[in-house]
């Protein structure tokens, strides 16, 4: 999957969730009160832009993350710089999180600015050019203004969420009569549709993000394309490898959407990846996974995930 045809697959499911929304608001606009509807995505709107503000903070204090000193690991700060300018983007804070669990991730706001973090079981789990690639398809989020435009996105099926659920308690609780609550439930029903539908193209939206910020990582790293799928694969071997060990799961899920890797599908990852044949190394594990078929449950349980299927990456990396 190149370049091109990401950003016409971005930019055909962005407008297909900017066309359900505006149907959406029509009909339900069509049936309810104006000044509920305003009031409501008022409301949304500001929980939505609060919640970015200060994410930074939580995500700090959920992953235990701190500002990484000046003389630690002075291999990775020296390439975040370098990548960073490969780039066209300023250096973002670097962050150290405390976790066992290899991840890494990009975030930030006005308020903190731009940071990439990484985690203290990535550095002990991954070689140097696999941490190396890694920081490149995490810089690849911040010049692509991922954290941004996905805060958008989501705000749609979370406002549709939302009135359906303030227009089914109407139906119940608001003391109207049988039709006009009949109404408002069917109008309830229709604006979780409406969130369903949008739900499943935003996280559509999320994995071309994860395959663009591959991508991005192959044109700034040398060997970008090895390094990252090794790196990749390394990740989520080692985090079940660490979950079964420590259990460490507890938190992870909060904000998984910002990891390279979604470490609750750790799991079934690693057994795509094992079920392709024994590999001696990581080099040979990847390319064994290169022919393999990815099944219709695969693909159907993916429709519900923030990440792209591992199969399908690695091959989209080597392609």
């Amino acid at each position: 999957m190149n370049m091109f045809k990401l950003r016409l697959s971005m930019l055909g499911t962005l407008a297909v969730i900017l066309g359900v929304s505006t149907l959406g608001f029509t009909l339900l606009m069509s049936f309810i009160g104006d000044l509920d509807i305003f009031s409501l995505i008022f409301i949304v709107a500001i929980f939505n832009v609060v919640q970015w503000l200060f994410a930074p903070y939580l995500v700090n204090m959920l992953y235990k993350v701190r500002r990484m000193n000046a003389n630690e690991y002075p291999e990775l700060q020296r390439a975040v710089g370098e990548l960073s300018q490969r780039s066209g983007i300023g250096t973002p804070t670097i962050m150290l999180s405390e976790i066992p669990i290899p991840n890494a991730f990009a975030y930030g706001s006005p308020l903190t600015g731009k940071r990439v973090a990484v985690t203290k079981g990535l550095l002990d789990s991954l070689d140097a050019d696999e941490v190396e690639a890694v920081i490149g398809h995490e810089l690849g989020h911040i010049k692509h203004r991922d954290v941004q435009i996905m805060m958008f996105v989501s705000f749609l099926p979370s406002l549709f969420y939302m009135l359906a659920r303030t227009l089914m308690f109407s139906s119940y609780y608001g003391g109207r009569d049988r039709r006009d609550s009949s109404g408002l439930a069917l109008v309830g029903g229709v604006s979780m549709l409406a969130y369903f539908v949008l739900l499943l193209f935003t996280l559509s939206l999320s994995r071309l993000r994860e395959y663009y910020a591959d991508q991005h990582s192959v044109l700034v790293v040398d060997d970008g394309a090895r390094k990252l799928s090794e790196g990749l694969a390394k990740i989520s071997t080692s985090t079940w490898k660490t979950q079964r060990l420590t259990g460490h799961q507890a938190g992870l899920s909060g904000f998984k959407t910002l990891f390279i890797a979604d470490p609750d599908r750790a799991a079934q990852d690693t057994l795509q990846l094992y079920q392709a044949k024994e590999a001696v190394n990581d080099g040979d594990l990847v390319r064994s996974v290169m022919n393999r078929r990815v099944g219709s449950f695969e693909s159907l349980a993916e429709l519900f995930s923030t990440h792209p299927n591992i199969v399908k990456r690695l091959r989209a990396l080597n392609a």
